[in-house]
């Protein structure tokens, strides 16, 4: 998917939150983002390569709760939680936490390492592709983000700005504070996403 889509449905989108959250009967009070447990579906596994050329796995972090985020370097959105995310992972590392970042820029790492560098990212980024996109719905807007919780289950999504810095922060919290159940990783055995870059 091109850049000039990816961008005009993140910006749609964004406008049309901004709508309903400015909109007079939206309530102030927010409550969690994160669903219950018994309304949460395996995160699907994959296998991208990060900017050393090793292959990263969602699997990879078993029993940690994670925040994969789909992103690009030209989106403004994109841009903006970026600074919230090397935060919450700079707070939270030590406690089971970890980011990951799958950038969607058509251009590959010549495009997203100068970025990561310049945004001195702290977290892993690995370079996706359509079919990983796929796997996650489509991602048909950026930034789309995933919280998944201990047991490798999608716990909460959210697209475009539809959340805040403090949001996040609530849900990493409330899903830090959940062990695994039974240690088991929730992640089912799918086809691993052709490694492209």
């Amino acid at each position: 998917m091109s850049a000039p889509r990816y961008f005009l449905i993140a910006l749609a989108a964004t406008a049309l939150l901004a709508l309903v959250l400015h909109h007079p009967a939206a309530g102030s009070a927010q409550g969690s983002s994160v669903k219950p447990d018994n309304q949460r579906r395996a995160a699907p596994d994959f296998t991208l390569k990060d900017a050393e050329g090793k292959a990263v796995r969602l699997s990879d972090y078993k029993g940690k709760v994670v925040l994969l985020d789909f992103w690009a370097t030209w989106c403004p959105p994109c841009r903006e939680e970026i600074p919230w995310f090397i935060d919450i992972q700079r707070e939270n590392r030590d406690k089971g936490f970890e980011v990951l970042g799958v950038a969607m820029d058509d251009e590959g790492w010549e495009a997203v390492k100068p970025f990561v560098a310049e945004m001195k990212m702290n977290y892993r980024i690995v370079v996706g592709n359509d079919d990983t996109a796929r796997m996650y719905g489509g991602v048909d807007a950026l930034p789309t983000t995933f919280l998944i919780d201990r047991a490798g289950k999608i716990a909460a999504i959210h697209i475009g700005l539809d959340a805040t810095r403090k949001d996040y922060e609530n849900a990493v919290q409330e899903l830090l504070q959940t062990p695994a159940h039974g240690g088991a990783t929730g992640l089912p055995a799918v086809p691993v996403a052709a490694v492209s870059h």
